[in-house]
């Protein structure tokens, strides 16, 4: 079996930018660009094959009902992770993600809860993210939000190239101004926006926000989570384990030379984030290059990586 290379699906945001036509290459339709949806089933931006030919041009969302054997034959319905490249020219407003049961109840059937991660590919000198919230109660927090307590009540989180972050369902949070991030999630659009610094669009009005949702679902008091970030390998390839949890698995690929993985899951989803090189499969070599995203596949045993590039990796769980 080969790798299954997809083609993005650019989304515009107000507050997105060029970086990724100017640093990643891709054809971004305005300055506004906000985020690629590099490996995608979800019905807002289902990204389509590129490559093997047989294959070209099917939607994934299709290739995954018609053809489960390649994803080993997955009990999930619909394809359950989603692989995005983010670029915050401005702040993203500070928002919350409901879980599994909340969001079916409340958004649908089909739709899934929201947890995600994020490596930080890069941050502006002084960039920050929220990341919690300083509330205790349910009450003090209601509180704060209504009398528009921001500084109070939201923590802010200075980053850097190479951090990772744990965003779970719940998690109160906002990609600060000046971030390009890898962002692997479950595959959901459901977003429940808590405040948005009263920015209005052209005709003077602000976007809509989702107070009641938010108080429903956000943890509180916040919890940061413990990371066991483990690594293996040398020094011409490593493998960076990030994350274990309920729905995936999160690694990054790291090689200055060359790099052998064993894959031992299902099936895995891959966006080079950095570099160039090639990757060998069953004795074929692949060219890849920044921003390249597949999927490989059940029968794909391990792959053999050559060159100086890293890969941010996810297999469902």
């Amino acid at each position: 079996m080969k790798p299954i290379f997809l083609k993005p699906v650019l989304q515009e945001k107000i507050w997105g930018g060029n970086k990724l036509g100017i640093y990643f290459d891709l054809p971004i339709p305005s300055n506004q660009t906000g985020e690629g949806w590099m490996i995608s089933g979800h019905p807002n931006g289902v990204t389509e094959v590129t490559s093997p030919t047989e294959l070209e041009g099917l939607p994934l969302d299709r290739l995954y009902k018609e053809q489960p054997a390649l994803f080993g034959n997955p009990r999930e319905e619909v394809f359950p992770l989603l692989t995005k490249i983010i670029d915050a020219s401005q702040a993203l407003s500070v928002q919350v993600h409901p879980d599994d049961q909340y969001a079916a109840a409340h958004e649908g059937a089909g739709e899934l809860g929201k947890t995600e991660c994020w490596y930080i590919i890069s941050a502006a000198p002084g960039a920050k993210i929220v990341y919690g919230h300083t509330a205790q109660t349910k009450e003090e927090f209601i509180e704060q939000v209504e009398k528009d307590n921001w500084d109070e009540l939201l923590t802010e989180v200075p980053v850097k190239d190479g951090d990772f972050f744990y965003v779970p369902h719940g998690t109160i949070h906002a990609i600060g101004a000046g971030i390009v991030i890898l962002e692997i999630q479950q595959s959901s659009d459901t977003t429940y926006r808590v405040y948005d610094y009263h920015r209005t669009d052209a005709n003077g009005h602000e976007r809509e926000l989702h107070l009641q949702q938010s108080f429903d679902v956000t943890m509180i008091p916040h919890q940061t989570p413990e990371l066991e970030i483990a690594t293996e390998g040398n020094q011409e390839g490593q493998v960076v384990h990030y994350l274990t949890n309920e729905y995936f698995s999160v690694y990054k690929w790291d090689l200055k030379k060359e790099l052998v993985v064993d894959l031992p899951k299902d099936y895995y989803l891959a966006t080079v984030i950095t570099g160039e090189g090639e990757m060998e499969v069953d004795g074929t070599v692949y060219p890849l290059k920044l921003a390249d995203s597949f999927i490989l596949p059940t029968a794909i045993q391990s792959v053999t990586l050559r060159g100086d590039l890293e890969i941010m990796v996810a297999n469902p769980e």
